[in-house]
């Protein structure tokens, strides 16, 4: 018995060392100034224009996308990795891909469910979407055969605030909805207000198990959504524009490349 276990804590110690010394993985994006989103799975897509380049966790090329007919995408949700959302904003136009960047629906047109000024669109549960319609100032959710399950009314006269959104996620069955001079509003999955998170001045974030992550200054910042507390860690680099935290590694991102940690 002795032996097994001094066998065991030897592997243990050998694989916790292999994982500290692993070399970093650094792919370089084809395009310069190439957006990045990192999946659950840890997965990584470079976004540049219409064009969408999937990378393994360990930096193996996958996959592309690209549909030139819709113009530029404004914004790319993989919340869910297995129906990913992208958005084409100058033409009003939403389309899901399943996990090998195949498209799952036709291009769902906003313009023609009523909606011609939806400024955000993210991810729901159960194969559905929420807009934020700026003309109305209000959350919209819709399934999947664009039938509109939830319908917040006028949240400026709600709220009493002059909100002005410009990020949003969902995450465990509430809608983070970013305004950067207010903070983070967040709602259930009816459109109910819950709270606001006094984390202001941002342009996006990730959230994991409720916590808020985000790239500030040089620093990557987790604010604890139970302690109100904030942790920092410090990255000298000049040169990055952004950090992700996911699946205990750090994912930074360069002008044309990201390095996995």
């Amino acid at each position: 018995m002795r032996i097994k276990f001094s066998i065991l804590v030897c592997f243990i110690i050998c694989c916790s060392f292999v994982f500290q010394t692993a070399d970093p993985i650094r792919i370089k994006f084809t395009d310069k100034d190439s957006k990045a989103v990192i999946d659950n799975f840890g997965n990584i897509y470079s976004i540049h224009y219409d064009e969408i380049k999937k990378y393994s966790p360990a930096g193996v090329f996958l996959k592309t996308f690209s549909n030139k007919r819709n113009g530029k995408i404004e914004n790319m949700d993989v919340t869910n990795p297995l129906k990913i959302l992208i958005y084409y904003k100058d033409f009003q136009q939403v389309m899901f891909l399943d996990d090998q960047l195949t498209p799952t629906s036709n291009v769902i047109s906003l313009e023609t469910i009523g909606y011609e000024q939806a400024s955000l669109v993210c991810t729901s549960i159960n194969n559905s979407f929420w807009l934020y319609d700026k003309q109305n100032n209000q959350l919209l959710r819709f399934d999947s055969d664009l039938k509109e399950l939830v319908k917040t009314g006028n949240l400026k006269r709600i709220l009493d605030i002059d909100i002005k959104p410009n990020y949003m996620r969902e995450h465990n069955n509430y809608l983070y909805l970013n305004c950067p001079e207010e903070g983070i509003l967040v709602f259930d999955i009816y459109g109910t207000f819950y709270k606001t998170i006094p984390v202001k001045k941002l342009n996006e974030f990730n959230i994991i198990n409720g916590n808020i992550f985000y790239f500030e200054k040089s620093t990557l910042k987790e604010y604890q959504a139970r302690t109100f507390n904030t942790i920092e860690k410090f990255f000298p680099d000049t040169s990055l524009k952004k950090v992700y935290w996911q699946n205990e590694k750090y994912y930074e991102i360069y002008r044309d490349s990201i390095v996995v940690n």
